[in-house]
């Protein structure tokens, strides 16, 4: 029962996150699952295990954050459509391919897309509204699609989900606003999240018993952060998810370099 709670505020802690920032989450909760219960004396959970719930939490954040950043109208259906179906089959064609390349060569092409992604949220955005009209957004679908085909595929290759770094792609190169990257990232992410969830659902690869406090915390929590996000500044946001990418991008070199 004191695992379950523990897995439970995780879940609140990390369905907050998503919902504010618009990512899935991922790159928070594994980590979290992996040191937070040993640390506490609990027995340290199996990395398959981590897997199953980490993606659990992934849908049911994206579920929740999209629709709460929908009732501010910062989620565009175009966008997510060209984004989403191009990232769900870059993610597949990388998966099935991973056997056939040098992984540790596509980590670091990953980690150095990570860290240039870091950087990039720390640079000022030039005419990035704080409230921008969702029904005049205009981009250029090819860099829209070649972002999210570039993503899936190298976070299919080599088993990273990738999403956290598709929102500075997003705002540096497709120019979109911020808070519509934002909640966008969350519905475009949402197709590759289900898919993933679908497949380790019917291998048996999920502990519901866990799930169950984490389904149960992170749907609220996603909303919450989700109706608190737009009332953060931009500038912030754009911090606060510099950091959790270079965290994400020190955690993957240091697993190079060890």
């Amino acid at each position: 029962m004191a695992l379950l709670l523990l897995i439970g505020f995780l879940g609140l802690v990390c369905g907050f996150l998503s919902g504010l920032l618009g990512i899935g989450g991922g790159i928070i909760m594994a980590p979290l699952l992996l040191y937070v219960p040993p640390l506490l004396g609990f027995e340290t959970l199996a990395m398959r295990t981590v897997a199953g719930l980490t993606i659990v939490q992934g849908l049911v954040a994206c579920i929740a954050g999209a629709i709460a950043h929908k009732r501010f109208n910062f989620v565009s259906g175009r966008l997510a459509s060209w984004m989403g179906v191009t990232i769900f089959a870059a993610s597949l064609i990388g998966g099935a391919a991973a056997n056939y390349v040098d992984n540790r060569i596509l980590l670091f092409i990953f980690g150095g897309l990570a860290i240039t992604a870091s950087i990039l949220m720390f640079i000022p955005k030039n005419q990035d509204h704080e409230a921008p009209d969702i029904k005049t957004l205009e981009f250029d679908r090819w860099r829209a699609v070649t972002t999210s085909g570039t993503v899936g595929l190298l976070g299919g290759l080599v088993g990273q989900g990738g999403s956290f770094i598709l929102i500075p792609l997003m705002t540096s190169y497709v120019h979109i606003p911020t808070r519509i990257a934002v909640g966008s990232n969350l519905a475009i992410v949402l197709l590759s999240s289900a898919a993933a969830f679908t497949g380790k659902a019917l291998t048996g690869q999920i502990e519901w018993l866990m799930a169950v406090p984490i389904i149960l915390t992170v749907i609220p929590a996603a909303s919450l952060g989700g109706n608190i996000s737009h009332k953060v500044p931009i500038h912030t946001l754009r911090r606060i998810l510099a950091v959790l990418i270079g965290l994400a991008a020190a955690r993957i070199w240091y697993s190079l370099l060890l």
